[in-house]
């Protein structure tokens, strides 16, 4: 199963050595970078667009994409921790699969960080925006904090904070890191304290009925839903950057992970018993197509009074369930808090671009690190500017969905490369193994597809042009450009602009 050259992982691993960012994380900060991460505007935010799709069974749809992303999460421990090097997926699969196939990779991974740091920053926008507006009394004009396909022109706060982040990001990892552990522990202290209020009120009636569009609905929500757990891939992007990977890369993944599907579970239960969750239906019973003209018609005929029409779920419930003080407390902590998920997405997204340069499918420049700050700084400032754009244009579900196709097609190559690395080199030191590998790598694989299938069809169709782009883009420069292809196997110690030397 290789797909073009394939770079040995001795390679990478030589490759990251010579040029390598500063190993400062340990497995508390990839713990809290992962909670940060994962914690967000799923569970902040999507939690209305689940309920839209599969009303109260999105309780169902939680633990689906939760299990999916488990089983996820094992593979990527195993690879994680035996390549500690930025890349992430593509990486993985460079070594594993061939080059086409990693391009590929790496191309679907800008639509799962850099499009789901706009979905953040755009659930972002719509907590604080909700927060000024009922402190104040003002209600603020959507042409200004929506995009065009979500009843506005241009949503200016969810701009403004990527840029923010951008900021933050070119300044140094140890500097992001540090903010992101206060940030994370406010969202931590907001969910939990949304739990507290919410789940003892729960009435069993707002439960039914469960299952208002059927197990299609429960699927399609859990696709969205994903969303919410995507995080956790990225703690393995900056697998460059931590100290003693072998044993703190697998605690930070599992670690994050099992801790964020608790707090969903209790979250969801409060959201649904507190205040309801059934979908809006169209004339022919099915439900309204989040982020469409149809459900925002209904929305603003009922004067966005439904757990489906808001912009910030969790403050919304506990404001109609008699709390109006803690919603507000909740959406300044969101407001507080969502910039760490941004923070990550973008982390990620970057370290992707500066090993993809590093290895010469893209521009050198996109590798070039701050002399002061030793950041990739000019990819960061590239992305954050593209992140700005999608958030200030386009709906927050929409880039949820364009994000999960790209991480559910990263995901399914990296459980599959597992699998094939037991094959092609079982002598390799593996510092932690996934359990039952032979079933749970192709397990990953099927549930990736099927939750991929569970998306829209525009949504399908949108990856698959996408991936037809990254193609002509790899064939019309990284193909030609590559350094493998060009039979180089290193890089300069000092100048990352100048041209690699060549074997021997």
């Amino acid at each position: 199963m290789i797909f073009g050259r394939v770079k040995p992982l001795d390679a990478i691993l030589a490759t990251a050595e010579k040029k390598a960012l500063h190993r400062s994380l340990g497995a508390f900060q990839l713990t809290m970078l992962g909670i940060g991460a994962v914690i967000g505007t799923g569970i902040f935010v999507l939690t209305a667009e689940a309920a839209q799709k599969a009303g109260p069974g999105m309780m169902i749809s939680f633990v689906i994409a939760a299990v999916v992303c488990a089983i996820a999460a094992l593979c990527y421990a195993e690879m994680a921790a035996m390549v500690p090097v930025s890349g992430s997926a593509y990486t993985y699969s460079y070594a594993v699969m061939g080059e086409l196939l990693a391009w590929m990779v790496g191309w679907a991974l800008i639509l799962e960080y850099a499009v789901a740091a706009g979905a953040v920053s755009v659930g972002w926008s719509g907590y604080v925006v909700g927060l000024i507006e009922h402190l104040t009394g003002i209600d603020i004009p959507n042409t200004l904090v929506r995009g065009p396909f979500d009843g506005g022109f241009v949503n200016l706060p969810a701009a403004a904070i990527a840029l923010l982040v951008t900021w933050l990001l070119v300044i140094g990892t140890r500097e992001s890191a540090m903010v992101n552990a206060v940030l994370v522990a406010i969202k931590v202290s907001a969910l939990t304290a949304f739990i507290i209020f919410a789940v003892p009120v729960m009435k069993m009636e707002n439960f039914q009925p469960f299952s208002p569009l059927g197990f299609g609905g429960i699927s399609a929500a859990a696709a969205s839903i994903f969303f919410a757990y995507v995080g956790f891939d990225a703690v393995s992007t900056a697998a460059e950057e931590t100290k003693n990977p072998q044993r703190n890369m697998p605690i930070g993944l599992i670690g994050s992970l099992l801790i964020c599907t608790v707090f969903y579970v209790l979250v969801a239960a409060g959201v649904i018993g507190g205040v309801g969750a059934q979908p809006m239906l169209g004339a022919d019973g099915a439900g309204l197509r989040p982020g469409s003209a149809e459900l925002s018609a209904a929305c603003s005929a009922i004067g966005d009074n439904a757990v489906v029409c808001s912009k910030e779920a969790l403050a919304w419930t506990l404001r109609q369930i008699g709390w109006p003080q803690i919603g507000n407390l909740i959406g300044l902590a969101a407001g507080l808090a969502l910039p760490s998920v941004i923070l990550m997405m973008m982390f990620g997204q970057t370290r992707i671009f500066f090993v993809m340069s590093r290895d010469g499918l893209l521009p050198a420049v996109f590798s070039k690190i701050h002399p002061k700050f030793h950041t990739p700084h000019v990819i960061t400032v590239l992305t954050g500017v593209f992140v700005a754009l999608f958030a200030a244009f386009f709906p927050v579900g929409v880039l949820a969905d364009i994000s999960n196709s790209g991480t559910l097609f990263a995901f399914a190559m990296v459980s599959i490369a597992v699998v094939v690395l037991r094959k092609t080199d079982p002598g390799r030191a593996r510092p932690f193994k996934a359990p039952m590998v032979a079933i749970v790598g192709p397990l990953s694989a099927l549930g990736c597809a099927y939750l991929f299938f569970s998306l829209s069809r525009e949504t399908i169709m949108l990856f698959f042009g996408w991936a037809i782009v990254g193609i002509v883009v790899y064939f019309a420069y990284g193909y030609r450009k590559s350094h493998l292809g060009r039979g180089v196997i290193d890089v300069p110690e000092t100048d990352a602009d100048a041209p690699p030397p060549p074997v021997g």
